[in-house]
């Protein structure tokens, strides 16, 4: 194995490795999750060092100065002000959901107008519009963080594959038997998985477009699907009060996470895969082990239904929002509450971390997205303007730009 390159990555603090081994170019990452300004930046390469065998001698100085500028990184505190930029009439239709690309560069819309439309965030500007499905477009994703491709998923039961620069549809996925409602790719952009209606979940090659596998298991509909960092396994949340973990090289049945008694709303990985999130319309939200499927935890307090739930970059916070119009936020290690986020007067249905980790963002029905504290529950900005409910809303990767997309069929583009 040869070491070809070392590239940082601030969110969640770590380093990349290219090294080519047999020739075929391959990457690796040093996850450096417990980084803070105060880390021992010798001590911490010789870790490193000693843990990593690409990292020779020769590179101690690089990976030093590498770590240091991550520690920089870290000390700025992302107590960035956000002022409405643009507000774009994104469509003739109402909307039903928003994303952005991992530079913040550009982000695209789902309507109930059958089409996605992709925006230039900077000016604004409609760059172009995605048409083809017969029905309304309600999941979207970019391949991030490549950026070069888009996923739209449907009411009329596909999926359509779509090159971000020239708007060419590379492949219509088509066998899910009723809409398609939520979808994601892959980190190492292979394959799309679709999670409809229909009880079960599809993966679909990127490349050839055909379908690698269907996972059937659930007894209703699936709402949510994530992969985990590596790509090796797929959570999918269903409406039968259960989330299954999969294989995704073989369709395997890994676990199955059976302790919700009412529809699951939510269900994500933490950045070390060794944690899953699920939320559900219980009014709980429970921690799970990853790799045995027991749950370590339940989160009881709100007084209606869980609608949304995150993780931060690094794992250590994790995040609820619920129907009751606040949301708390929890230590992962301890799986205390250490803050509650109160002042929204209507339910929040959408809940973000920014990538350091310090702000959290929130979407509701009461027509604002607020900017909150994540350590002291502070509302510090109410971004306030939208005419109807928000149901969509999401940083940029640095967290200097926020979108906010609302039922009054306008978009806003804060930064």
């Amino acid at each position: 194995m040869k070491l070809k390159s070392l590239l940082l990555r601030y969110y969640p603090p770590g380093i990349m490795l290219e090294y080519e081994t047999n020739g075929v170019l391959k990457t690796k990452s040093i996850d450096l999750l417990e980084l803070d300004p105060s880390t021992d930046v010798d001590a911490l390469v010789e870790e490193i060092q000693k843990a990593e065998p690409l990292i020779t001698a020769s590179r101690t100085e690089q990976v030093r100065l590498l770590v240091q500028r991550l520690q920089a990184k870290l000390g700025q505190n992302g107590s960035h002000v956000f002022y409405l930029f643009k507000v774009l009439r994104a469509h003739i239709l109402p909307l039903t959901n928003v994303a952005l690309n991992k530079s913040g560069t550009c982000f695209i819309t789902g309507s109930y107008d059958r089409t996605c439309k992709v925006w230039d965030t900077r000016s604004g500007e409609e760059l172009r519009t995605l048409e083809g499905h017969g029905n309304v477009v309600y999941a979207i994703a970019f391949n991030n963080p490549y950026g070069d491709k888009i996923a739209t998923g449907s009411f009329d039961k596909t999926c359509k594959l779509w090159n971000t620069e020239t708007g060419k549809c590379y492949h219509t996925f088509r066998g899910h038997t009723a809409e398609i409602v939520c979808l994601s790719f892959n980190p190492q952009s292979t394959l799309v998985a679709t999670g409809s209606v229909d009880t079960t979940a599809k993966l679909w090659d990127i490349k050839s477009g055909e379908e690698v596998f269907t996972l059937m298991g659930h007894l209703a509909e699936i709402i949510s699907l994530a992969f985990d960092t590596s790509g090796n396994r797929i959570i999918t949340g269903s409406f039968d009060h259960t989330v299954i973990v999969w294989d995704t090289s073989t369709a395997r049945k890994v676990h199955t996470l059976i302790g919700h008694c009412a529809e699951i709303s939510s269900s994500v990985f933490n950045w070390d895969c060794s944690l899953i999130l699920t939320g559900s319309m219980d009014k709980t939200c429970m921690l799970w082990d990853a790799t045995n499927g027991k749950c370590v935890a339940t989160l009881t307090g709100h007084d209606d239904e869980i609608l949304d739930s995150c993780f931060d970059y690094a794992g250590k916070l994790f995040a609820t929002a619920s129907a009751d119009g606040t949301a708390r936020v929890y230590n992962t290690a301890t799986r205390k509450c250490i803050s509650k986020l109160e002042g929204h007067e209507g339910e929040i249905s959408k809940i973000s971390f920014n990538p350091q980790g310090n702000r959290l963002l929130t979407g509701s029905s009461d027509k604002t997205a607020r900017i909150w504290d994540a350590h002291t529950g502070e509302c510090l900005q109410i971004l306030a303007g939208h005419m109807d409910e928000i149901f969509s809303c999401a940083f940029n990767y640095k967290g200097d730009i926020v979108i906010t997309g609302s039922k009054d069929n306008t978009c806003r583009i804060w930064c």
